[in-house]
């Protein structure tokens, strides 16, 4: 019988463009899309199976086989599956989008055996089509079961017409032959064909296999032998159940996943069941990898349909303050586009967002909370990446603030507390709680912020991690208790200072406001039971610590000015404002009012602006008290 030409079921030309040109952004995704059908087809054949046998034809071996031929510039993708006839040939190649997949979904459906059927990936009946991005000319050769040795051919070269003849095949089942372009030859290489299966269908149920050339035997009696080897591991161990992987298998699934030679701290590895069903399995590091800070921060986890690997990291599922977090999640009910690359909008990423945020915040809580030095060494790696929840998941800022450490004014040195141990010790008049953000917890002790904390046997948290300078303040509370900095004006530590000493030093401060330009105001205050003087930030004002970070960083704050306050207790302070009312044009007052400003400046952590001057002024002091004068 000569082959009998016919033309698509649609604006082939158009649409194949489309499909070729736009569809797909990666073109490496047509294997993909060909060993996914092909594992449809053995599955469809072996539910079919269930009702007649007959249908296996003892052909049982199921496998999916890549035969690369350089010479005739071919690779052939065939399968033992179910096959198709010449009428389901041209209903499902003679139809663009037409899904062969989703009509036996349906035909088992009317049947009512919906939950009997086996896992399938293909949806929407354009994944065949992905093949004429590599090839100028296409061949099927098919047979379904029960058909003896007829079989049908279809060709085309995807312009608008495609041919089909009578042949022959002995085995059930569908070859895919790709007359391949000239540029798209290295899919003939052995290397390129497994690093693709490894990447898309690694996890393949069925096994996708090739023949390899193998030397064998030394010297003389050196010869070459060919082998059928199977190129996928199979092994999706997120489909078990969590009781039956061992320890070890979860390792070595997370350092082929993450390239961490390291075991992972937790493993989180469970099936979501009813109205949406999917599988998680993911992995916390015990420590930051190398080059973990260098690398473009990309949060997700990979997500499978059906074992076939659809996006290699999927932001939908996992917010990017858990970019830490490796691993997969499984699910065969999301609605992917169709090109199956990117996800539609829909409830169920959410929904599965949600149950993967909830798991992971539970898992560092156990570990936090079961065992602490696991958690510290966690903690220290990858702190600062999970407090940008603050900012960003509102639904979850409290129970990211339960997971964060800090050290405090109170604790030893290199130990920490956590928001609930500062709580439950807060006095009974206390109701704010104190933090103070700077470049090192030793430095901060010994700042004089602390004072008046100490002095009320308060406790203040000290940060010192970049972050929290934005990420702390977004918390804003915790269990209802107010996040306030030690160094604003609004710290509940300052107290009041009595109208005595406010009438007592209000020339003073007149005069030092007009000889220091570079603050916003001076003031007294009680916040300080040691020192003279200190520099203070309005309650929306720019701190030091955050002036120095944005300095950094290239950027300009404008050089905020903020708020000098002084101690009226202090002996220095009072010997100033008495050289003031003797003589309030005494040049010495220049002099004093710079050093106040300037030993504040230094006590906050910063630089003074001339370091030479300050030096100067400071010899001078000690000049002039040498002197007696």
């Amino acid at each position: 019988m000569p082959a009998e030409t016919l033309e698509f079921k649609a604006e082939l030309k158009q649409l194949l463009h489309l499909i070729t040109h736009s569809l797909y952004s990666d073109r490496d995704i047509f294997l993909r899309e060909l060993i996914s059908n092909a594992s449809d087809a053995i599955n469809k054949v072996r539910f079919d199976a269930l009702a007649n046998a007959d249908k296996l034809e003892g052909n049982t071996d199921w496998k999916i086989k890549l035969t690369p031929d350089k010479a005739a510039g071919t690779l052939t993708i065939a399968d033992n599956g179910i096959g198709m006839s010449r009428d389901e040939v041209i209903a499902n190649l003679g139809t663009v989008a037409q899904s062969g997949t989703k009509a036996f979904l349906e035909a088992a459906k009317r049947a009512g055996k919906t939950g009997e059927t086996p896992g399938l990936i293909g949806q929407f009946g354009v994944g065949f089509y992905s093949a004429f991005m590599v090839a100028d000319k296409v061949t099927v050769v098919t047979r379904p079961a029960g058909a003896g040795t007829e079989a049908t051919r279809w060709e085309s070269d995807g312009q608008g017409t495609y041919s089909l003849e009578a042949a022959e095949k002995t085995a059930r089942g569908t070859d895919v032959i790709l007359h391949l372009k000239d540029d798209a030859k290295d899919f003939l290489d052995e290397w390129r064909l497994r690093s693709l299966v490894r990447k898309f269908s690694d996890f393949l149920e069925h096994p996708v296999v090739m023949d390899v050339e193998k030397e064998v035997g030394e010297g003389d009696a050196k010869k070459t032998e060919t082998s059928e080897e199977t190129l996928n591991s199979r092994k999706a161990i997120w489909l078990r159940s969590k009781s039956e992987v061992k320890e070890e298998e979860y390792t070595e699934f997370y350092k082929s996943l993450a390239h961490d030679g390291d075991a992972p701290a937790e493993v989180i590895h469970y099936a979501a069941e009813g109205k949406t069903e999917f599988r998680v399995l993911c992995f916390v590091p015990a420590q930051k990898p190398f080059g973990f800070d260098y690398e473009e921060p990309v949060a997700g986890l990979r997500l499978y349909v059906q074992r076939v690997l659809i996006m290699d990291r999927c932001e939908q599922v996992l917010p990017p303050y858990l970019r830490f977090v490796k691993g997969v999640v499984d699910s065969a009910d999301l609605p992917l586009n169709v090109s199956r690359e990117l996800l539609q909008q829909n409830p169920l990423l959410d929904a599965i967002q949600k149950s993967v945020v909830k798991n992971v915040l539970e898992t560092l809580a156990g570990m936090k909370n079961i065992e602490p030095d696991k958690f510290l060494t966690f903690y220290k790696g990858f702190g600062s990446v999970l407090k940008e929840g603050l900012t960003r998941d509102w639904s979850n800022r409290e129970k990211i603030a339960d997971l964060l450490l800090f050290e405090s004014a109170n604790t030893e040195a290199g130990k920490t507390t956590t928001f609930a141990e500062y709580v439950e010790k807060m006095p009974t008049d206390q109701t704010e709680i104190a933090y103070l953000i700077g470049e090192s917890a030793e430095q901060l002790r010994r700042s004089p912020y602390l004072e008046a904390f100490r002095a009320k046997g308060r406790d203040v948290l000290l940060l010192t991690d970049p972050i929290d300078e934005f990420a702390i303040p977004q918390l804003g509370t915790y269990k209802g208790k107010k996040l306030v900095a030690a160094d604003r004006g609004e710290a509940a530590g300052a107290g009041e200072v009595p109208a005595g000493d406010k009438e007592k030093f209000a020339a003073l401060l007149a005069a030092l406001k007009a000889k220091l330009p570079d603050v916003a105001d001076v003031r007294l205050t009680n916040r300080l039971t040691e020192s003279a003087a200190c520099l203070v930030a309005d309650t929306h004002g720019v701190s030091a610590n955050m002036e120095r970070l944005m300095e950094r960083m290239g950027r300009d704050t404008g050089g905020a000015k903020r708020v000098l306050e002084l101690n009226p207790a202090h002996g220095t302070v009072e010997a100033v404002r008495a050289l003031h009312e003797k003589s309030a044009a005494a040049p010495r007052l220049d002099l004093y009012a710079r050093l106040l400003y300037e030993q504040a400046v230094i006590a906050e952590g910063s630089k003074v602006s001339d370091p030479v001057a300050f030096a100067k002024r400071v010899n001078d002091l000690i000049t002039r008290d040498a002197q007696g004068a």
